[in-house]
């Protein structure tokens, strides 16, 4: 029987970067699950931590169920927009479809930061241009990642910031995900 293995070159760089993944259609939670394992299964990129998963109340269009919200802490060898590119191919996998902003979703994930790298470009603005404003984010961000700094403040600065009323833990095992 053959196998194949996913490998990288002994000489490629680690990067580390954070992720936001959420839903509200389906089954989020396995949908969740499954893009993680899935960033998890292959060779240039690493799940490193997962937060604890959150159901959280819609944020821009209420009118919509309560999402459920993670983060993941990964090393990878892609480029950023590498790393966008195979979010958005394992969302499309997913039977993602993108018809209103901030619309119900059955998955979304999102690079929130890419290293310490700045940029306000398209496709790809890092870090997230409203991370800093979204308890949703924030919250299971500083479960893995509290001292991260973004936009000169720790990920746990923010969080005091924004009200996160309304947003409940739904599993506190991090390895909800496996």
């Amino acid at each position: 029987m053959w196998r194949c293995v996913l490998s990288t070159a002994p000489d490629a760089v680690w990067t580390s970067a954070t992720l936001g993944l959420g839903g509200n259609i389906g089954d989020p939670k396995e949908a969740m699950a499954e893009a993680l394992r899935l960033l998890d299964g292959r060779g240039d990129c690493r799940v490193l931590a997962v937060s604890k998963l959150y159901v959280t109340p819609p944020w821009g269009r209420t009118d919509q169920a309560d999402f459920f919200n993670c983060c993941a802490l990964i090393d990878t060898t892609l480029a950023a927009e590498d790393l966008l590119a195979t979010g958005l191919s394992i969302e499309k996998g997913m039977k993602r479809e993108r018809l209103e902003r901030w619309g119900p979703r059955t998955i979304d994930i999102d690079v929130l930061t890419y290293g310490d790298v700045e940029r306000d470009t398209q496709p790809l603005q890092l870090p997230h241009p409203r991370m800093t404003e979204r308890a949703f984010v924030l919250m299971p961000l500083a479960d893995i990642a509290a001292d991260l700094m973004v936009k000169g403040r720790p990920v746990s600065s923010w969080l005091a910031l924004v009200n996160a009323d309304g947003i409940t833990v739904a599993d506190e095992n991090r390895d909800w995900w496996r």
